[in-house]
C-alpha cells in the first residue's frame, strides 16, 4: 500500500500537474498536502511535510499506536518521498537554478556584454589607426617647444589635453562622415565596417558624427587658443569637402584634391598649429619655428602623401565600379606602390643627413640608427607584398601607419 500511495501521489505528470511555466500550482500543493500514506501498522504520514508528531496519527481503522520501529520506517519512507518530490520539481523547471544565481546577475551580465559589443563597434567606426596617428602626432609636436624639464608643468599637460580631446573628436567626425557618404563603396571595399555591415544604422552614425563635431568645436572654442581652433576648423572643412557629395565638393573623386586634403591636415596643420598652440598659448613663449618643427613639417609632407596614395590601393575594385578616379586606377597599382616606397626612402635619407649633422652625439646616433632601421624594415616588407592580393596590400598599408607612429617617436629627439 505504501508503494501504491507513493506512485499515486508522485507519478509525474498524472498526480503532480504542472503549470505552463513549469511550476507546481499552489492549489495542487494544497491538494496533495491532504493526501496521506498509510502503512501496514495503521500510521499515516503527509508526503510533502517532514514527519512529526502532528502528522503521525492514528487511523480510523483501529486503536493501534505507532511504535519506534514504525516511526523509523515512516522516516525512511519520507526520505524516499522527499527525494522523488525534488526530482519531479527539478524536471518541471524550464531552467536550472544554481546556488547564488539570480535574475539580477543575469541582467547585469547581459548589459555588460551588450555594452562591450557596442563600444567595440564604436571603436571600429572611429578607424582606430587614424586615432592613434592623431594622438601620437599631436603629443609629439607638443613636445617640440620643450627646452627643459621645468617646461613639463601642469600647464603643459592641461594644454596637451585641451589639444588632444577636440582633435580626436574631429578625427572621428572626419572618418565617420566618410563612412556615411561611402556606404555603397564600403560594402564592396570594406564590408566589415560598422555601417557597411549593418552593425550601426545610418541614424546612429549621423548622431555620432554630429555629436563629435559639436563637442570638438565647443572644447576648441573654450580653450581660447586661435591656432587650435583654426586647426579644428581646417580639418572640418577639408574633411567635409573630401567626403560630402554636393556640387563643388566630393574632392575624393579628384586624385590631386584628395591627396591635398590629407597632406594639408596631417603634414601642415598638425605640425604648425599644435606647435604654436603649445609654444605661445600654453608655455607663453614667443613664436619661433625651430629646426625640429621645420623638419617634422617637411618629413610629414612626404609621409602624408604616401598615405594619401597608398590608401586607395586596396580599394581599386570599388572605386573603379563607382567612378572614383584615384591615382591607383589612373597609374596602376604597381607604379603607385613603388612610388610610395621611393618617397619614403627619400624621406628617410633626408632624416639621416639631418641626424648626421647634429652636434649632439646621442641625438646623432638615435636619428641615424633609428631611420636606418626603419628604412631597412620598409625595404624587406615591400619585397613580400603581393599586389594581386588586397589582404596583402591592406596589411602593408597598416604597416606604413606603424612607420608613421615610429617617426613621431623620433622627431622630438631632433634639436
Amino acid at each position: 500500500m505504501l508503494r501504491s500511495s507513493i506512485n499515486g501521489c508522485f507519478n509525474f505528470p498524472n498526480s503532480c500537474t504542472l503549470s505552463k511555466h513549469g511550476f507546481v500550482p499552489w492549489m495542487e500543493v494544497q491538494r496533495q498536502q491532504q493526501l496521506s500514506i498509510q502503512d501496514h501498522h495503521g500510521c499515516t504520514i503527509n508526503p510533502l511535510r517532514p514527519p512529526s508528531k502532528h502528522i503521525i496519527k492514528r487511523t480510523n481503522f483501529g486503536s493501534i499506536n505507532c511504535n519506534n520501529e514504525t516511526k523509523l520506517s515512516i522516516y525512511q519512507n519520507y526520505s524516499v518521498l522527499n527525494e522523488r518530490k525534488n526530482i519531479v520539481q527539478r524536471q518541471s523547471l524550464p531552467f536550472t537554478i544554481e546556488p547564488g544565481f539570480t535574475d539580477d546577475d543575469d541582467n547585469i551580465t547581459t548589459l555588460v556584454t551588450n555594452l562591450y559589443k557596442q563600444l567595440n563597434v564604436l571603436y571600429r567606426f572611429s578607424r582606430p589607426h587614424t586615432i592613434i596617428g592623431t594622438f601620437i602626432g599631436v603629443t609629439s609636436v607638443s613636445l617640440l617647444p620643450i627646452e627643459s624639464v621645468a617646461d613639463l608643468s601642469l600647464e603643459f599637460f592641461m594644454g596637451l589635453l585641451k589639444a588632444l580631446v577636440p582633435s580626436i573628436l574631429m578625427n572621428i567626425y572626419v572618418v565617420g562622415l566618410n563612412q556615411l557618404f561611402d556606404l555603397h563603396i564600403d560594402k564592396v571595399n570594406k564590408p566589415d565596417l560598422p555601417l557597411a555591415s549593418g552593425e550601426f544604422t545610418m541614424g546612429v552614425g549621423s548622431m555620432i558624427v554630429s555629436i563629435c563635431c559639436l563637442l570638438s568645436f565647443g572644447i576648441g572654442y573654450a580653450s581660447q587658443s586661435p591656432p587650435l581652433f583654426i586647426a579644428l576648423l581646417t580639418s572640418f572643412f577639408l574633411g567635409s569637402a573630401y567626403s560630402v557629395d554636393l556640387p563643388m565638393l566630393r574632392w575624393k573623386k579628384q586624385p590631386f584634391l584628395a591627396a591635398a586634403c590629407i597632406v594639408i591636415v596631417r603634414a601642415m596643420v598638425v605640425q604648425l598649429a599644435f606647435f604654436i598652440h603649445m609654444q605661445k598659448y600654453v608655455l607663453g613663449k614667443p613664436i619661433i619655428l625651430t629646426r625640429s618643427v621645420i623638419f617634422a613639417t617637411a618629413f610629414m609632407c612626404f609621409f602624408a602623401t604616401v598615405i594619401a596614395l597608398f590608401k586607395d590601393l586596396p580599394d581599386v575594385d570599388g572605386d573603379k565600379h563607382f567612378g572614383i578616379q584615384s591615382f591607383s586606377i589612373t597609374l596602376g597599382k604597381e607604379k603607385v606602390f613603388w612610388l610610395c616606397i621611393k618617397m619614403l626612402l627619400a624621406a628617410y635619407g633626408s632624416a639621416l643627413a639631418l641626424g648626421a649633422s647634429s652636434p649632439s652625439l646621442p641625438v646623432k646616433l638615435a636619428i641615424v640608427l633609428g631611420h636606418s632601421a626603419l628604412a631597412a624594415i620598409l625595404l624587406m616588407r615591400a619585397q613580400s607584398v603581393d599586389l594581386a592580393d588586397n589582404a596583402s596590400i591592406t596589411s602593408f598599408y597598416m604597416f606604413i601607419w606603424k612607420l608613421f607612429y615610429a617617426e613621431y617617436l623620433l622627431i622630438p629627439l631632433i634639436r
